[in-house]
């Protein structure tokens, strides 16, 4: 099936899908169709931030109508945070639209996790990854440290790179959600979190949201759409 993908919130999340996409075809010896759109990620921010999910919403049904004339099958987000307007840009996309939220929710009940932490924007951690999370204990970061890890990884969407102090911000937060909350794991619901931390051990176990989302792209992807989750 030819999937279409909407890029560019940001862009090292693009090329994250991207990559990990190739690698599973290649891996599976079959051959992939796949078209790029881009996004822009400050209008998104500025969306998010704003709350104006229906202003969003029609910028990525936009984007899905370039992707159906180019011959994409159905779409997905390269991003967990742009997930935010998901139940309102489904019903208006032009092409069938791969949630993040139930291949996450898929992802974790097949690993037996019981407790969750969630790292990533703030909407996304209150909102329990869009409610793909209602039969799954979460914990979030409490305090400060809930709009610190907000800001560290929008500033990290937006660069596609990270710094010393704001890889030790995010390494601690999710400490705190194993030592203090009891988190089995942490998720990494941020699709631009593997910048943070991958090739790096924070201490504790880590579970990429973005590549459970790729995952059940994949299989999608190879096997159609009766194949993806929920």
């Amino acid at each position: 099936m030819h999937i279409g993908l909407i890029g560019g919130i940001g862009p090292a999340a693009t090329e994250f899908y991207y990559r990990h996409l190739v690698a599973r075809h290649e891996a599976a010896g079959r051959r992939m169709e796949l078209t790029i759109v881009h996004a822009h990620v400050h209008t998104l921010a500025a969306n998010a931030l704003s709350g104006k999910v229906e202003a969003q919403a029609a910028e990525f049904a936009a984007l899905t109508a370039r992707l159906k004339a180019a011959g994409a099958e159905a779409v997905a987000i390269t991003s967990i945070g742009g997930h935010f307007c998901f139940d309102a840009f489904a019903p208006i996309s032009p092409l069938p639209a791969l949630n993040v939220a139930p291949a996450i929710a898929a992802g974790l009940r097949t690993r037996g996790i019981r407790k969750i932490g969630l790292i990533g924007t703030a909407i996304a951690m209150t909102g329990r990854v869009y409610g793909a999370l209602s039969d799954i204990e979460t914990a979030i970061p409490e305090g400060d440290d809930l709009q610190t890890t907000n800001d560290v990884y929008i500033a990290l969407a937006r660069a596609g790179s990270i710094g010393e102090d704001g890889r030790a911000t995010l390494f601690r937060v999710g400490r705190d959600l194993v030592e203090r909350q009891g988190a089995e794991a942490v998720l990494l619901a941020g699709t631009d979190l593997f910048v943070a931390f991958d090739g790096r051990d924070p201490g504790y176990p880590t579970i990429d949201g973005g590549l459970l989302h790729v995952d059940a792209i994949a299989r999608a992807s190879m096997d159609g759409l009766d194949a993806y989750p929920g």
